[in-house]
């Protein structure tokens, strides 16, 4: 849980509300007793972005992944013709 000052709140606004759509509770609180005054909730909280449109969790790579590449190809890689 964010707690922040009407004060903090004016002054790191976009902050907070980015915070809140990334699911985290916002208190906005007043006074010197700092007392809970407020709620920040998000609509509709964003999607996290991922690598990919398609992305699979269980998807991985096989060990050739890492295996150097042929010469051939380097030398495609690097625009030598033969």
């Amino acid at each position: 849980m964010i707690t922040a000052t009407i004060f903090e709140a004016k002054t790191n606004l976009s902050k907070l509300v980015r915070q809140a759509q990334d699911g985290e509770e916002v208190i906005i609180t007043s006074g010197k007793t700092k007392q809970p005054v407020a709620r920040l909730q998000a609509i509709a909280p964003v999607k996290p972005k991922r690598l990919g449109a398609n992305y699979d969790p269980d998807f991985v790579l096989s060990k050739s992944f890492w295996d150097p590449l042929p010469d051939e190809e380097l030398d495609l890689w690097e625009g030598k013709e033969d």
